[in-house]
């Protein structure tokens, strides 16, 4: 499976090389893409987003199910005052709430048992090493009571009204088996912090929307999302092998047919890395498991029956061989300083030309505006972060070529016997 799919990105790039539309493709890839996220995020507000009352109003639903809100942590003894408290503050009628401390080395597990006095909800589950997120999430559902699980990392605020707002699709659709809420970022004490609103705005919040709008979603967000029991328990819950275990069991639960949904009203504070080499190791560590998940279903994307999943899978190979053509580019313009090229290899520049340059940023400029305009009912002061913002979708594309180009050759060479653990994680300057 690693040689196949080696190969098919190698024809992609080959492809657009010999047939000398490589730097077409590279400079109209992120074009059209930003056109799909932003005509498919507009339809989905005025067709859905739109119509829903606001984040701070609570939902009237047709029955109020037993929830099981799951915290996995690991070294959080500094932020789960906060986490635990939000998620005990829910509005829901019956709920628990289950902290699973992965075998911390801090005071993460003295700090839970502190917490058990103050919040009568919670409950802990004490883990003796740490084995993963996917183990301690497969804990926290082992020892759950109800049949719909909330699943928050240790570092996040759950909204008041996000419990009810995950629940809703459940109520009203049962073929949905996830939901993913609205990450918000809250720390943005720095420049890096603060363009990352920028990201999860006008980028990632898109493009939640608009594969919503096409049919299938990429991956849940791994900070906030809800499961119903019946669907993981179908796909074998998560994938301690897998060092995104978000990705993994989304691509698992649209394979045995569950619908996965996008709240865009279960809002989640979360702490982002506001150092460079925090942010790096992150997405490298998106990239190398989105990588992962695709060799591990690749075999399952040739059967019919799951030609669903045809569109995702196509979207990943070209975002990926979009950042190898550009490694490929700068290879070929490099030897063309030296050495004389064919006509079919040759790079004259590997930056964009006036015209698309122009094109380029005055797309960026109106998909920063789309997101805007959807965005404020949730961040009202989101304009006053512009000056940051308006950049980073030309930094986005950036990101992603750096972390594909070293996070997929580690998916390729990762021993696949070895589990996914936990690692110390840049939660920004607070």
């Amino acid at each position: 499976m690693r040689i196949i799919a080696v190969s098919l990105i190698i024809l992609l790039v080959l492809a657009a090389a010999l047939s000398g539309s490589l730097l077409y493709f590279i400079f109209l890839y992120p074009l059209f893409m930003s056109f799909m996220w932003m005509i498919g995020g507009i339809y989905f507000y005025y067709r859905i987003e739109r119509r829903n009352p606001g984040p701070e109003v609570t939902p009237t639903l047709k029955a109020y199910p037993f929830v099981s809100i799951l915290i996995p942590c690991f070294n959080e003894g500094d932020n789960l005052s906060e986490t635990i408290a939000a998620a005990c503050q829910q509005k829901w009628p019956s709920f628990e709430v289950i902290a699973i401390n992965d075998g911390s080395s801090d005071d993460t597990s003295s700090a839970l048992v502190r917490l058990t006095k103050e919040h009568p909800q919670l409950r802990v589950v004490q883990l003796a090493k740490n084995q993963g997120k996917a183990i301690a999430l497969r804990m926290g559902a082992l020892v759950a009571r109800g049949d719909y699980f909330v699943c928050v990392d240790g570092d996040a605020m759950l909204h008041p009204n996000a419990t009810a707002n995950l629940m809703k699709p459940f109520l009203d659709n049962p073929r949905v088996g996830a939901v993913t809420g609205n990450p918000r970022i809250r720390n943005r004490s720095t420049i890096l912090g603060k363009i990352q609103v920028g990201e999860f705005s006008s980028i990632i919040g898109l493009i939640k929307r608009a594969q919503r709008v096409y049919g299938l979603i990429f991956t849940v967000s791994g900070v906030i999302a809800a499961f119903r029991r019946s669907a993981l328990h179908s796909c074998g819950y998560w994938d301690p092998f897998m060092i995104t275990d978000d990705i993994d069991i989304s691509w698992a639960l649209q394979l045995k047919h569950w619908q996965i949904q996008y709240e865009p009203n279960a809002l989640c504070w979360i702490l982002m890395p506001e150092t460079l080499s925090g942010l790096h190791k992150q997405r490298v560590r998106w990239a190398q498991g989105g990588a992962e998940v695709f060799l591990k279903y690749m075999s399952r994307l040739w059967v019919w029956q799951d030609r669903r999943m045809w569109i995702i899978a196509i979207d990943y190979l070209l975002s990926t061989a979009w950042a190898y053509c550009y490694l490929f580019s700068l290879i070929l313009w490099c030897l063309g300083k030296y050495f004389v090229m064919p006509a079919a290899l040759n790079v004259p520049t590997i930056f964009p030309p006036a015209f698309w340059g122009l094109l380029l940023s005055t797309v960026n400029l109106g998909q920063f505006m789309t997101a805007l305009i959807i965005e404020r009912r949730y961040e009202p002061k989101l304009p006053r972060l512009l000056i940051w913002i308006i950049w980073y979708p030309v930094c986005f594309w950036l990101i992603a070529l750096f972390s594909t180009l070293e996070g997929v050759p580690r998916a390729l060479f990762k021993r696949r016997s070895r589990r996914a653990l936990w690692g110390n994680s840049d939660r920004g300057f607070r």
